[in-house]
């Protein structure tokens, strides 16, 4: 039993020293039209990532960051980050809504607090069970 129990401790270590962390840059456009396509997101909210041409803001209200995993047993990363993407939007666009904003600017990845703007691409960080994305933007009511 004590022979069963120290390999099954070994195996796990080992598992956990191969553990993955690989950062991935996906297009958000493609994210976004998953989330209108299937209904999840409606339009009424758009979002702009830091760097991407913005329409005039009329009034720039609070920052607020969104952190989304979800499972990525059985999905590809590429499936996943998106999934966990367009989960972190659809909190963006309910927040927005309820705040009276229309868009969210100036949007960039946040993951572990450290700051990624590119203004097509969001980050994702794939391992071997979870994905996780985190947006930062601000909310915004565009001309």
């Amino acid at each position: 039993m004590k022979k069963i129990a120290l390999t099954l401790s070994v195996l796990m270590a080992a598992g956990m020293a191969h553990a993955r962390n690989d950062a991935m840059m996906l297009p958000l456009d493609a994210v976004v039209e998953q989330g209108l396509a299937s209904g999840k997101l409606d339009g009424s909210v758009k979002f702009y990532l830091s760097g991407a041409q913005t329409p005039a803001v009329a009034t720039a209200l609070d920052e607020d960051v969104s952190n989304k995993k979800t499972n990525g047993v059985g999905k590809s990363d590429q499936e996943a980050c998106n999934w966990a993407a367009l989960s972190a939007l659809i909190a963006f666009q309910n927040s927005a809504k309820q705040r009276g904003a229309n868009a969210v600017v100036d949007m960039h990845s946040f993951y572990k607090r450290n700051v990624v703007k590119d203004a097509v691409n969001y980050e994702c960080h794939a391992g071997n069970i979870m994905a996780g994305v985190t947006l930062q933007g601000t909310y915004a009511k565009l001309r």
